[in-house]
């Protein structure tokens, strides 16, 4: 999820050769979707250490850059080819709307991952919604096939407590320092959103025991051979309860950490814990090991 007390994300399935593409929407006059440093080289080649690409998936109303621009030039110098996509866009807001939609778009992008890296399978991160909505994918949409390994940094596995009203969001309307809307409604518009609506239907979709979650997650948490690792925080304002996140799994197919299990003093809550630098670690970590998820042996420098 990630409407963490809410914020931003962008548009659209960034091209195969485009780092920055510009796009119109009727809330906005345009919209910027920018690729974070080091991210969207379609000319990139695996390598026999990093076989699998790595995607990166941002969080409800969030944007890559915004995302990522800390953690995919990490990941980009340990020798992965990387990438990101802006997804979901709904009146000019970033990752608003139906899951499901935003779960397609993931699967277009993935595709144009594959054959341009030649590729059998990417390594998936993503943070809060984009934690979670590749779930949708690997189970209904084929993912299973075409993902190795999935890290979730507090993804929204089974929904959050947290329900902010989302449709207070207007594009040119000032936000809070962290790009969370204001909590003032839409003059002469809904207070709470329409489960039917498109427009912040993710924000719908992502309250707990909502009937998406119920169906993603009847059966089982996880889907085929896919690795998933994840990562918590125990200040996470957004995803409430923090653990919520994790998943149940066997243990050679599902790692759950908690940040502050590492590091006690750690104070990094939703919004920041892609830049975070355990984060960062437990990340590399997780994608570093190719025949399975995060080891449970390793330990995370606090420094």
């Amino acid at each position: 999820m990630h409407f963490r007390k809410p914020k931003l994300l962008l548009a659209s399935v960034a091209a195969a050769t485009i780092a920055l593409s510009v796009a119109v929407s009727p809330a906005t006059a345009e919209t910027v979707s920018v690729s974070p440093p080091g991210a969207n080289d379609f000319s990139c080649k695996p390598s026999v250490q990093h076989p699998y690409p790595v995607i990166l998936v941002p969080g409800t109303y969030e944007t890559m850059i915004k995302n990522w621009a800390t953690l995919s030039p990490v990941v980009k110098k340990a020798g992965y080819c990387v990438f990101a996509l802006d997804y979901g866009a709904e009146q000019g807001v970033p990752a608003s709307g139906p899951i499901e939609d935003s779960a397609a778009q993931l699967g277009t992008f993935v595709t144009s991952v594959l054959r341009a890296t030649g590729a059998k399978q990417v390594d998936l991160v993503g943070h809060s919604q984009g934690g979670m909505m590749p779930r949708y994918y690997i189970k209904f949409l084929g993912g299973t096939t075409t993902v190795h390994s999935l890290v979730g940094i507090s993804p929204s596995n089974h929904g959050t407590t947290f329900m902010p009203n989302p449709l207070s969001y207007v594009p040119g309307v000032s936000t809070g320092g962290d790009g969370v809307p204001s909590t003032v409604p839409i003059p002469g518009g809904p207070t709470e959103p329409s489960p039917t609506s498109r427009f912040n239907a993710a924000a719908s979709q992502q309250a707990a025991g909502s009937a998406f979650l119920t169906n993603l997650n009847a059966g089982g948490d996880t889907q085929g051979a896919v690795f998933h690792t994840t990562i918590a925080t125990i200040h996470d304002e957004v995803v409430t309860p923090y653990t919520s996140q994790a998943l149940v799994g066997l243990a050679k197919r599902v790692t759950n950490v908690v940040i502050q299990n590492f590091c006690p003093l750690d104070p990094i809550e939703h919004d920041q814990t892609p830049n975070d630098p355990v984060v960062h670690r437990l990340v590399l970590a997780a994608l570093g090991n190719t025949k399975g998820p995060l080891p449970t042996s390793f330990r995370p420098s606090c420094l």
